[in-house]
């Protein structure tokens, strides 16, 4: 059957496996249809007397709701961020790693295309990088890098955090992923405080992963960039099983202390209440 005249008005005639495929390339290809397309789409579905095609319209019609309803937050989210308009350009930092025993702390800046002219360009999906599989994480950790106007991350050893102590080394880490962003930033969103000590304007959002798209697209490049360190020192250091903890005080990971010592990446002065 040749998909490329498919009619959408002789459903009849075509096998469910043609209308599948048929569907599938209409969701891959969403934001270049007309809305009146889509719902003339969702109505011949649902016309047909075919079982398998009527419960093919109602999933259908929940990826387009759901599509929908995504876009509505994912623009809130950069409207949130054009409140600070009068700047040139804005950008979101975020840290990851504050609370580990292994391993360093890590933080991105990411500066966002913020005036999207359709909504095919914007970044679906982002949000607090906790709340995302690790599959769906580093895809869109990917199509961020790709698709931002500019980011960095910047990463601070287990050695200088024993010397300075960790607060010290979140602020610091945020502090120098905004600086080696090579735009010239105007305005700086952290999540939750601010950045002491930095040459941009500020403002720090309280639980800003959910509110802010540029903050949020920081927090999901900086956790896969150190996840896929820790994955690499799991391949070292083979005993903690840092490629499923990324360092953090699991119950395996403090019997794997206790049992073979510490390593070159563990934060000493977070271990006084363990060795």
């Amino acid at each position: 059957m040749n998909m490329d005249n498919f009619n959408w008005n002789r459903l009849e005639e075509y096998k469910f496996e043609d209308i599948k495929r048929k569907v599938n390339f209409v969701k891959k290809n969403y934001f270049h249809l007309k809305e009146d397309i889509i719902d003339k789409i969702l109505r011949d579905l649902k016309s047909d007397s075919r079982k398998n095609v009527n419960a093919l319209s109602v999933s259908f019609y929940n990826f387009v709701v759901n599509k929908k309803r995504e876009i509505k937050r994912i623009k809130e989210m950069y409207s949130f961020d054009k409140k600070f308009g009068r700047y040139i350009y804005t950008a979101g930092a975020d840290e990851v790693g504050r609370g580990p025993l292994a391993g360093p702390i890590a933080a991105a800046a990411v500066i966002l295309n913020l005036d999207c002219k359709n909504d095919e360009e914007l970044i679906l999906g982002i949000k607090d990088s906790k709340k995302l599989t690790p599959r769906r994480r580093s895809e869109l950790s990917e199509e961020i890098r790709h698709r931002a106007l500019g980011y960095n991350i910047s990463v601070i050893n287990n050695v200088e955090i024993d010397k300075r102590g960790i607060s010290w080394c979140n602020n610091e880490v945020l502090k120098r992923a905004v600086e080696g962003l090579k735009l010239p930033v105007n305005m700086v969103l952290s999540d939750g405080y601010s950045i002491k000590n930095l040459y941009n304007n500020n403002e720090f959002i309280i639980k800003g992963d959910a509110k802010s798209a540029s903050i949020a697209a920081a927090s999901i490049i900086a956790k896969v960039y150190r996840d896929s360190l820790m994955k690499e020192y799991s391949h070292i250091y083979t005993e903690y099983g840092f490629e499923h903890n990324s360092g953090y005080g699991t119950e395996e990971h403090i019997k794997a202390i206790k049992k073979y010592g510490i390593c070159k990446i563990h934060r000493k002065s977070f271990l006084k209440n363990i060795m």
